[in-house]
């Protein structure tokens, strides 16, 4: 219901009725009648008022204008902020100067707001991050993007601008939008998405200002707010960052922290005791934590007992060496693990393994052998005792220390063989759900052979390709520091293996230095297993992504080793694969005719092989080359076949292409009836796979065949769909849309 929708964006705007009414001109009553239903459609002056009041751009405002409006929060509003955690206190000071800088932003009305929090280690600069952001959330009713960029995580590897880039513009954009394939690229991309809107961006644990600086939005009304370790003075000077150096509690405030998580009468009782807790923990947040959770859990303990306990001890944790006033984390953390029963504590210090940065119930019950049901109850454990955190409903993650005590741990105290087991049952763990995920993805792929799981392995049931979609996006950064340990440990197959399982994903997502650089860690694992098969996919798909990145003279050097090694191994379809894709370069280069003699012979071994897909690829590509050439007959005739195929064996995307190719062959012989008929085919399966950029391309197509047919009203109904979705996905360069559009006037 039309009023419903109005309601929904009033408060996602932090609206009263009267703020509405004062910032339209309606009247109050005029609202509530329209939100309770009363007013089935206002006129649409009133429906201006009311877009203008919420701020509403683009798609969304003109389907609020026709009066199909979208929900507040849409797929292009991200609200990717973390949890606000329980128990913030204190940072009055803080918090304050961040409203001021937030304030003062408007002084320079183009100019994009930007903060920047520093501190030492566990010092609450993600929990002050996160608490603020919540806080000032309404005040960006576009959105608000948050990435962890792993800057000083000890355990793994940080996050590269163009991963964050890429995951970004995806939230913006919807996943249907076209990836970007160089840095300077997704730069223009977000920084065109973002341009217009109010957005909140979250840059948390910054290693350096290099990783920051492509993130950071080029439109006024967005703010940044950047935490590290870091001062980033280069922020500061060239940037012009606020900067605001976060200090370790107050006296008052640890008090404060320790009474909201054991209550005043128990701290009010034992006031010495809280004073000794407070400056032995010396004000760092993550050690006042760990000391009230090991208090809330065992209730029976007299404070003073625990404070007669924080003594120093012989050895520390690198993170604080050298300085740090917290010299007895590792004793205070172990009084919540001694808590522990053997099989939760087992578990704690084998997590250690995993490369993070966070992790799945089935993942740690890979760890342990055991079940998920059992894992998930160790895991409440360990989250109860403060020494894991579920940062969202079902994921669970180490603090940086925690973690590097857990490390010591099972150092100490588990064999090497238990940890290598452990890392083992990991591993098959992401690569045998990696598998069964792509294969949801794209099932016509060619498989490369992997061996099953081990015993003890946990499997994740996906049912279908959004659950595949959904597990690979939750998934993605632990992929990756996954294949660096297999990497790191000598898991040479897994590396291999899981590598080829990620790649559709990391393709169509347009991540592409993850992909390739996945990519050249398999190719490494491969040559040292000497396993010809392994090195062959490995060079196969490194030369397909170098032609997608226009790095020709690569992707023949990759395209050539993958041809010999499918030669060696008699795989008539490899090489056939291999022959497209050198058709691919030759089509690339304007040189038809080769690219023609390429498709021939990928044909004729695909046929060999009995490669039903293959063989429906090449056809199309041998029908692309004829039209190239000319011969736009010889065109549809090939095309035809390959579309008979890809039916036969239900490839849509197969189809979808070869649509394409048979409308260009009948426009260019001037049968503009049966031009559109194709295009209309293309941008239905495109549609319906969910390729909204490739929709467009085929929309495009469409109304040069509907113009060709004398029909300029379909064909600029058609232009304009395209653009309405190059537009939806910030696409910038929509000028040869714009001048058809404009030739009809």
């Amino acid at each position: 219901m039309f009023g419903e929708a109005v309601q929904e964006l009033r408060r996602h705007s932090a609206l009263t009725q009267e703020d509405l009414a004062a910032k339209t001109g309606l009247s109050v009553r005029h609202l509530r009648d329209l939100e309770a239903g009363r007013i089935a459609r206002p006129r649409p002056a009133t429906m201006l008022l009311l877009a203008d009041a919420f701020g509403l751009r683009g798609v969304r405002r003109d389907r609020f204008l026709a009066g199909t409006p979208t929900p507040a929060l849409t797929s292009g509003v991200p609200a990717q902020l973390p949890a606000d955690g329980f128990g913030f206190v204190g940072r009055a000071g803080a918090l304050a100067r961040l409203d001021e800088i937030l304030a003062r932003a408007v002084d320079q009305p183009t100019a994009m707001g930007l903060a920047m929090v520093s501190g030492t280690a566990g010092v609450g600069k993600t929990a002050l991050a996160v608490h603020w952001a919540h806080r000032v959330a309404a005040q960006f009713p576009d959105g608000q993007l948050y990435v962890n960029l792993r800057g000083f995580d000890p355990g793994g590897v940080p996050v590269s601008p163009s991963t964050a880039l890429a995951g970004f513009v995806n939230a913006l954009a919807g996943p249907g939008d076209r990836p970007a394939t160089t840095l300077d690229e997704q730069v223009a991309r977000y920084r065109s998405l973002l341009g217009g809107r109010r957005v909140l961006v979250v840059l948390d644990n910054g290693g350096d200002a290099d990783q920051v600086r492509p993130l950071l939005p080029g439109a006024p009304g967005c703010f940044v707010l950047v935490t590290s370790r870091d001062q980033f003075l280069g922020l500061v000077s060239v940037n012009g960052a606020h900067p605001l150096t976060l200090d370790v509690l107050s006296g008052g405030e640890s008090r404060e922290l320790l009474t909201r998580r054991l209550g005043a009468e128990r701290v009010t009782a034992e006031p010495d005791a809280v004073d000794a807790i407070v400056n032995a923990s010396s004000g760092l947040p993550l050690a006042l934590s760990v000391v009230a959770a090991r208090a809330a859990i065992n209730t029976g303990f007299r404070l003073l007992e625990l404070a007669a306990n924080l003594r120093p001890v012989s050895g520390r944790l690198d993170a604080f060496d050298g300085g740090e006033p917290v010299t007895n984390l590792r004793l205070v953390m172990s009084w919540s693990y001694r808590t522990l029963d053997a099989h939760t504590a087992q578990l704690f210090r084998l997590l250690s393994v995993h490369p993070g940065p966070d992790f799945a119930v089935a993942a740690a019950a890979s760890i342990a052998g055991s079940t998920p049901a059992q894992a998930h109850r160790h895991l409440t454990e360990l989250t109860r005792a403060h020494l894991l955190s579920e940062h969202r409903p079902g994921r669970f993650t180490y603090h940086d220390l925690l973690r590097a005590y857990a490390a010591e741990l099972t150092a100490a105290e588990d064999s090497e063989a238990n940890r290598h087991a452990a890392r083992s049952r990991l591993l098959d763990h992401y690569l045998s759900v990696a598998y069964a995920a792509d294969e949801l993805l794209y099932p016509q792929r060619d498989r490369l052979p992997v061996d099953p799981p081990g015993p003890g392995v946990a499997p994740v049931p996906l049912d279908d390709r959004d659950q595949a979609m959904w597990w690979f996006a939750d998934e993605h950064q632990v992929l990756l520091s996954a294949l660096r340990l297999a990497g790191d440990h000598g898991f040479d197959r897994h590396t291999s293996h899981l590598a080829w399982a990620i790649t559709t994903y990391l393709n169509q997502g347009g991540y592409w230095e993850d992909w390739t650089s996945s990519l050249q860690g398999a190719l490494s694992a491969a040559v040292r297993l000497a396993d010809d098969r392994a090195e062959a996919y490995a060079h196969g798909v490194l030369g397909f992504a170098d032609i997608s990145l226009h790095q020709y003279d690569d992707a023949r050097r990759h395209l050539e080793l993958a041809y010999d090694r499918y030669r060696r191994l008699g795989d008539l379809a490899g090489q056939a694969r291999v022959e497209l894709n050198l058709g691919w370069i030759r089509d690339r280069a304007g040189q038809p005719a080769e690219a023609l003699g390429h498709a021939r012979e990928a044909l004729r071994l695909h046929r060999q092989a009995g490669h039903v897909t293959g063989q429906a690829f090449a056809l199309n590509a041998v029908g692309w080359s004829h039209s190239q050439l000319g011969d736009h007959h010889a065109a549809i005739e090939s095309c035809e076949q390959a579309l008979a195929l890809f039916r036969s064996v239900d490839n849509v995307l197969g189809q979808a292409i070869t649509w394409a190719s048979l409308g260009h062959a009948h426009l260019q012989l001037d049968a503009s009836t049966e031009a559109v008929t194709c295009f209309e085919h293309a941008v239905r399966l495109r549609r319906d796979i969910g390729h909204r950029r490739l929709e467009a391309d085929a929309l495009m197509s469409l109304g040069d065949a509907h113009l060709a047919a004398g029909d300029a009203t379909l064909a600029r109904s058609a232009w304009q769909r395209a653009l309405d979705i190059l537009l939806s996905l910030g696409e910038a360069d929509t000028g040869v849309l714009d001048a058809k559009l404009a030739a009809l006037g």
